[in-house]
């Protein structure tokens, strides 16, 4: 059996850790120090480290890491990333801890965002999405344009309804916030709100979410309903097509209070 931890590190970012007993492997290790206190705690050795995109909080640790650990690096083949990397593009398979790990190329927060998905894992398929999909959210488009972060969505969408969506920061609770003005009416998101503020105020964190709730929830992944479009509509010129929808709800986002 494996087992899935997020680190917390930092203000609210999430460094997974897979394991069976024995072997880890970690996902966007920004903090080196918290993955080795979790190693050291729970008796582990580390075998190998998965990068989603080159943002410092999500690499920082990585050469610290290596140095101690030895494990070996995968990355997007299209990144700045601290060498040296095993590059990995669309479609390329990984054998982790007994799972067959399936790379996709999701850009737009980043150029070469890749996510990690598996379908083998005994409780449910994985998905490691890095800030392209967050739990009720998805992440800035500093790199790349509203077409690619649609189409990164739509792909990640189609996944299982079971998938566990492992994503790297704890903004669900601003997310779900953002989720109700969009669409006040959704008792999902209603429901999802009450139970995360219930989880954090535990200190429990919200992740990982599930793909079936997101599909219920986060506006990023329902762009084309009619209620997220009509509440854009002061923002739509007519005949906006679904970039043009999905562009228009980042950029309230961005600027949500």
């Amino acid at each position: 059996m494996l087992t899935l931890l997020p680190l917390p590190a930092f203000s609210d970012n999430y460094i997974w850790l897979l394991h069976d007993g024995c072997q880890a492997w970690v996902v966007d290790p920004g903090d080196a120090a918290v993955v080795r206190d979790y190693l050291q705690r729970l008796g582990l050795s580390l075998q190998g480290i998965l990068l989603t995109h080159h943002h410092p909080d999500h690499t920082g640790g990585v050469g610290a890491l290596r140095r101690q650990t030895g494990a070996a690096v995968h990355g997007p083949h299209g990144e700045p990333l601290p060498e040296p990397v095993k590059r990995l593009r669309e479609g390329d398979r990984l054998d982790i801890l007994g799972c067959r790990f399936e790379v996709l190329e999701v850009p737009g927060h980043t150029a070469g965002h890749i996510a990690y998905f598996s379908k083998d894992s005994a409780d449910a398929p994985i998905l490691f999405c890095g800030d392209t999909l967050f739990s009720a959210g998805c992440g800035r488009l500093f790199e790349g344009t509203p077409a690619q972060m649609l189409a990164s969505l739509d792909k990640l969408a189609a996944l299982p309804p079971r998938t566990r969506v492992c994503p790297a920061h704890e903004y669900t609770l601003g997310n779900l916030r953002f989720a109700q003005a969009v669409e006040p009416g959704n008792q999902d998101v209603a429901a999802y709100l009450r139970r995360c503020i219930a989880l954090r105020a535990g200190g429990e964190p919200t992740l990982p979410s599930r793909l079936a709730c997101e599909l219920r929830v986060n506006p990023f992944l329902r762009s084309r309903e009619p209620a997220v479009r009509h509440a854009l509509r002061a923002r739509l010129s007519d005949g906006a097509d679904d970039v043009q929808v999905f562009a228009a709800l980042r950029e309230w986002k961005n600027d949500f209070r």
